[in-house]
């Protein structure tokens, strides 16, 4: 049997090439288009996901952690919007272990008709290679170059964060980090420069990498000490919450001794005290722009007057929630026992 393999061979390129050529021709040079659509012909091969959508039955959804409740946001929008367009979807859990991504995209092969994929940790070449055949893939807070993708305003939701902390003088913040293998982490750690954002006098402080969890973000709060550091910013919420408990154990008063902000805005973020300051994700948006691109390459995500910034990437907006947790400037923090 003929499959998309010897169709690549034939027009002397990648499978994930042929994949994009046939499936989501946009993504292509005409010229390549040509040339693999003429190998498709010749071997009377057709691509799966170049039938049409309006047949389509299932989605498969994979998340790194459905007990995030980032993800659970994500796959609750995703269930809802394919539930109006008459979709089933099967959902699966990778225990946040890159190693454990591939199971669920070959065993959803079969089974469902487009799948999405949250926050891959897998390399790039080797999701191409994991996805270059099968039903066609979006991702969802990861960006690639040979896969079409919906994320956030990453950088922009560091600058709003860091001008905040800025302009109630803060002049030295710390920024407790995601996984190394986190595509969102190396993005907000690239905006964490304040030349970049014009912020004069302002320093920034990583203090390392950590799990995206409540524990995570207790095991930073003792190198945001350290650090003399009067604010930090955390990868995402649970971290946030994590330094507000470790912080509190201290005897460490937040906002007065330091400021704490998040990333996410999950809904415990506000029910915190003192409430959470974060950069809020729109997450039910996330969800449903997934699908919408999943079932129409040309569907409209982005707000009004607001052009994507890549062919095959849709980037939404994020906006800066200021609540109990940030403010102004008093004193550096001090290390004290407890």
């Amino acid at each position: 049997m003929v499959n998309l393999r010897d169709v690549a061979r034939l027009a002397g390129v990648s499978a994930a090439t042929a994949s994009r050529a046939l499936a989501q021709p946009h993504m292509v040079s005409p010229a390549r288009r040509a040339d693999v659509e003429r190998a498709a012909t010749a071997l009377g091969y057709r691509h799966p996901n170049a039938a049409a959508r309006t047949a389509w039955r299932s989605l498969g959804l994979i998340v790194p952690d459905m007990e995030n409740p980032f993800f659970a946001a994500i796959a609750k929008a995703v269930q809802r919007r394919a539930r109006t367009a008459g979709l089933a979807v099967l959902v699966a859990d990778t225990d946040d272990d890159a190693t454990l991504e591939a199971e669920p995209i070959a065993q959803m092969h079969e089974l469902v008709d487009g799948i999405i994929l949250c926050s891959p940790r897998t390399h790039d070449e080797a999701l191409v290679e994991l996805t270059a055949s099968g039903p066609e893939v979006l991702l969802v807070n990861r960006r690639s170059e040979h896969l079409r993708s919906v994320v956030v305003d990453n950088r922009d939701g560091v600058r709003q964060a860091l001008a905040h902390l800025h302009a109630l003088g803060h002049r030295h913040v710390a920024y407790a980090g995601g996984p190394r293998a986190s595509w969102s982490d190396a993005e907000r750690r690239s905006g964490l420069a304040p030349e970049v954002h014009g912020l004069d006098g302002l320093t920034t402080t990583p203090l390392g990498h950590f799990p995206p969890t409540f524990a995570g973000g207790v095991a930073a709060a003792e190198l945001l000490v350290a650090s003399g550091a009067t604010a930090v910013l955390a990868h995402n919420d649970l971290m946030a919450l994590g330094l507000l408990d470790r912080l509190r154990a201290r005897g460490t008063a937040v906002p007065e001794e330091v400021s704490v902000v998040g990333y996410d805005d999950v809904p415990a973020a506000g029910f915190v005290s003192p409430a959470l300051t974060t950069v809020a994700v729109p997450l039910d948006r996330l969800g449903r722009a997934a699908v919408d691109l999943l079932l129409d390459p040309d569907a409209a995500v982005g707000t009004e007057g607001d052009p994507t910034l890549a062919a095959a990437s849709h980037v939404l907006p994020v906006a800066l929630t200021v609540r109990a947790s940030s403010g102004p400037a008093r004193r550096p923090v001090t290390a004290s026992t407890g």
